[in-house]
């Protein structure tokens, strides 16, 4: 067990013929006894400084465990949000691709439904200028006929001048 300053102060030493001088002793005992309350409060002032740096050594190493953990949560999530938006990517370029391709059949079906109705009316306008062409050339013929000539000069039957 180590001795106190209060042990140094109390010790008793026996005393001899021819010893040392009391005095000296004494003022050397209370130098020692300065110089080892000293060293006691300055050991004291160590052990609380290490403690402390030891607090907050721990301290740091929590912000720096949480600090590494946070960083890979972020890491993680930033993975996921990059893998999910590139997903949403695929999924909307795909959905855009059906679209368009959908909107192409419909124009490639109006197309040719149009085309057909073209052709529809042309062959209904071909068949009205012939049947037109037949009619107005019957008619053509019935005018040029012999027989005009004699209902022009007959005159009315039944009715008296």
């Amino acid at each position: 067990m180590p001795l106190t300053p209060l042990d140094i102060h109390n010790k008793e030493f026996a005393r001899r013929l021819r010893g040392y001088d009391e005095d000296q002793v004494n003022e050397f005992l209370d130098q020692i006894i300065k110089d080892y309350e000293a060293m006691i409060r300055e050991n004291k002032e160590l052990q609380n400084m290490v403690a402390a740096s030891q607090d907050k050594l721990g301290h740091f190493s929590n912000i720096e465990e949480t600090l590494s953990k946070t960083i890979i949560v972020a890491q993680e999530a930033a993975d996921e949000l990059r893998g999910n938006a590139k997903k949403e990517a695929q999924l909307i370029v795909k959905e855009a691709e059906k679209n368009a391709d959908r909107i192409i059949n419909d124009a490639l079906s109006k197309s040719r439904k149009v085309a057909l109705e073209v052709e529809e009316l042309k062959k209904q306008a071909t068949i009205y200028r012939a049947r037109f062409r037949a009619l107005i050339e019957t008619q053509m013929e019935l005018l040029t006929q012999d027989g005009w000539d004699t209902l022009e000069n007959r005159e009315p039957r039944g009715i008296e001048a």
